[in-house]
């Protein structure tokens, strides 16, 4: 209190005998003109500055306080991301450069936009399936993923990517939560899946994985499917004839865009005792240029298979 009471610049605190009124008067007219001038002068020289470093034009300063208004079509461009950030995030992802892509998409000011939400689920998702990481890491980025896009379904119901990346992304969390969740889980990702590809019937990822939903539950082993029956939940059917079906047409949606669905091309036809349609297949899976996990495991099982089925592996097949 002391040293507010004699500052150069606050209003001393007087006794009302101690000074005579016009004196009192003639003391706080000079320090409110010192306060005045202490606190106006800074304002003044930094908005100036402002005004010369970054060249806003005058009637902009002048207005500054008000508040902006826009047009509903500039509202709609300022809360859109940067279709220069999407497309670039999109390329990072096809070249298989997740890091960097979750990075780019991290640092864009509009997190709360849908697009920049689904995509970065969409790389969480695939960075998490990456062997690199040990288990507890990809759990704790499949967690984070899924509880983005878990928050988005309700309100963007009818948006593709969305029912698409929540489908995925909650079939490989279900897997990390162990048997009997996966086997809870199995009829409602298959929804999720079904109603994404109403929204887009010419996504070639998503047919592909409702191939593999069909194919891993068509391998369940009857003695596994009756103990899981006996202590989960009854689980459903499909066949081989199901998953080829899938895999085909996200094969003529988009030839060659996944080893894996050539890879269970090959499968498939092998089950249904078609040798000469699968060696096809296999030969495609395994020259494919690998430029993900899933690539190289693929080429793996499939040099494997062409081997037991006694094809040389000297083949080559352009991509």
């Amino acid at each position: 209190m002391k040293n507010l009471i004699c500052s150069q610049y606050m209003i001393p605190i007087f006794k009302p005998n101690s000074i005579s009124k016009n004196v009192f008067v003639t003391m706080l007219q000079t320090n409110l003109l010192h306060y005045k001038n202490y606190w106006m002068r800074p304002i003044k020289f930094s908005i100036a500055k402002a005004v010369l470093k970054i060249k806003i034009p005058i009637t902009f300063t002048i207005a500054w306080p008000a508040k902006l208004k826009f047009t509903s079509s500039e509202q709609k461009e300022i809360f859109k991301p940067s279709v220069e950030v999407t497309s670039v995030a999109d390329k990072l992802f096809e070249n298989g450069k997740y890091e960097e892509c979750f990075k780019l998409l991290s640092s864009t000011e509009d997190q709360n936009n849908i697009e920049i939400k689904w995509r970065v689920c969409r790389v969480l998702y695939n960075i998490a399936k990456q062997p690199k990481h040990d288990q507890a890491h990809r759990d704790e980025l499949i967690s984070k993923a899924y509880s983005i896009i878990a928050e988005e379904l309700e309100s963007h119901s009818d948006h593709f990517a969305v029912q698409k990346w929540y489908a995925l992304i909650l079939d490989l969390k279900c897997t990390n939560d162990g048997i009997k969740r996966k086997i809870q889980e199995l009829a409602n990702i298959k929804k999720h899946m079904e109603l994404a590809i109403n929204l887009n019937p010419n996504d070639a990822a998503l047919l592909h994985m409702l191939g593999e939903w069909c194919y891993q539950v068509t391998e369940f082993p009857w003695h596994q499917r009756k103990t899981a029956e006996a202590l989960y939940t009854p689980l459903p059917y499909s066949s081989y004839e199901d998953a080829l079906d899938y895999f085909l047409k996200a094969e003529a949606a988009q030839p060659r865009f996944y080893s894996v669905n050539l890879l269970r091309l090959g499968c498939c036809y092998l089950k249904l005792n078609k040798e000469d349609q699968a060696k096809y297949y296999l030969k495609l899976a395994a020259s494919y240029p690998a430029k993900s996990n899933d690539d190289h495991l693929a080429k793996k099982e499939a040099a494997e298979i062409l081997r037991k089925l006694k094809v040389k592996s000297d083949f080559t097949i352009s991509p």
